[in-house]
């Protein structure tokens, strides 16, 4: 959680990575008391304009919450939280969380829709809000920097590979 703008407006961070295991017996109890308790922070936090930010890198698809958990929640959000919700920017957003928000666009308002903004990197969220007051788990940072690092080697090992190829370097000679 931080805050963005003069009027120190609130910025509301959600790390998916941390939800439980949709494997557990009372995963659905969880799930909804949870959703009961980010509500009742939301309605004595928020007071004027605010902000979710979704992160949802380093996220196994078992702890992603489901469509219907997903509607419920939308369902028991109060028209002022809706209302004063001025930005749901989704971080590293998958395939799966496009997908649902695609099939489910023409069942949610329209102005709620124009909300959501897809950021693919931390570094187009910084661009965005300031990152001061905003607490990124380790576990999504060394993700992403992880992922990054097993593509640079794997770019310098296939260029290694194939300046050691006699036909790539004549090649690269000409």
């Amino acid at each position: 959680t931080g805050y963005y703008g003069d009027g120190l407006n609130a910025i509301i961070v959600f790390a998916a990575c941390f939800l439980p295991d949709s494997s557990r017996t009372d995963y659905n109890y969880v799930m909804e008391n949870l959703f009961l308790y980010v509500i009742s922070t939301l309605e004595l936090m928020v007071a004027e304009d605010y902000m979710i930010v979704y992160l949802n890198g380093a996220t196994p698809r078992r702890r992603m919450p489901g469509l219907g958990w997903m509607k419920k929640c939308y369902q028991m959000i109060d028209r002022r939280l809706r209302k004063n919700l001025k930005s749901f920017i989704i971080v590293h957003p998958s395939w799966f969380i496009r997908t649902i928000l695609a099939v489910t666009r023409p069942f949610i308002s329209s102005k709620f829709s124009s909300k959501i903004q897809y950021v693919n990197t931390l570094a187009e969220l910084r661009e965005m809000i300031p990152m001061e007051y905003v607490h990124i788990p380790d576990s999504i940072v060394k993700k992403k920097t992880q992922k990054k690092c097993l593509l640079l080697f794997f770019l310098v090992s296939r260029t290694s590979c194939l300046s050691n190829d006699p036909e790539m370097t004549s090649v690269e000679q000409e």
